[in-house]
């Protein structure tokens, strides 16, 4: 197994603690975010990965060697240049990966109960797997009932984004998506055409109609954002329970 770990963002709602050191680096229970997520992938059976880096991009690479790598065969892909968000950060890093094999990728500031094994054994047969569940937020996918994703729309303004024309919402089925998904290579030249920065959700809902695309909904999902500073109290608490 491979996968890639979205760990290059700004974490500007982390501030005043991203003012010294990125994201990845702060520490819930005692480790940092970064750690949390390895290891989860690493128990899950993931041998290479690959991480982006940009903000504090030489603290990220040192935390990495100075823990030699948590024995995984573990790649960076040096955004230090340009930020290039995930679509953009998942294209930059396509050489650095087997290109016969899914790859598992990973936000590095999201805590879940999910089972990475079963979500990455769940994507074959298709392009790529997006872990979604029920949550209530403004912004949604939109699958058929094949659970092949075939748009996106903000429940608040009533936007609605998709390849098909008049693409009636009400019959589709709705789900939040987790930050975790599965991509298969076989995407790497689809995106030949996309500048060097875009979203990966842009450029799902772009392809979406000639590519295989679909949900993993998990029910009982269990997921945490710790992309502000009041979520990392309730981090803690998540963790306690073994997630």
């Amino acid at each position: 197994m491979q996968a890639m770990i979205f760990a290059a963002g700004l974490g500007t709602r982390l501030k005043p603690l991203t003012d010294t050191m990125p994201k990845a680096l702060v520490r819930v229970g005692g480790k940092p975010l970064i750690e949390h997520v390895i290891s989860k992938l690493k128990s899950s059976g993931v041998e290479r990965v690959v991480v982006n880096v940009h903000h504090f991009a030489r603290q990220v690479i040192d935390y990495l060697q100075e823990n030699d790598n948590f024995g995984l065969d573990v790649r960076i892909s040096d955004e230090s240049a340009k930020l290039l968000d995930t679509g953009g950060g998942l294209k930059k890093a396509a050489p650095l990966f087997k290109p016969d094999a899914p790859v598992l990728i990973h936000n590095v500031d999201i805590l879940s109960n999910v089972d990475l094994r079963w979500l990455y054994e769940n994507s074959k047969g298709s392009d790529a797997v997006l872990l979604v569940s029920e949550r209530k937020t403004k912004r949604y996918l939109l699958f058929n009932d094949d659970m092949r994703l075939v748009g996106w729309t903000n429940v608040e303004t009533g936007e609605v984004k998709s390849p098909y024309e008049n693409l009636d919402v009400s019959t589709c089925k709705m789900y939040a998506f987790s930050g975790i998904h599965v991509f298969s290579p076989r995407l790497f030249p689809l995106m030949d055409s996309f500048p060097d920065k875009f979203g990966i959700i842009d450029f799902y809902l772009k392809v979406c109609g000639e590519a295989v695309i679909k949900a993993c909904v998990k029910p009982d999902l269990r997921l945490l954002d710790v992309g502000k500073l009041d979520t990392l109290a309730e981090a803690e608490r998540f963790m306690s329970f073994g997630c």
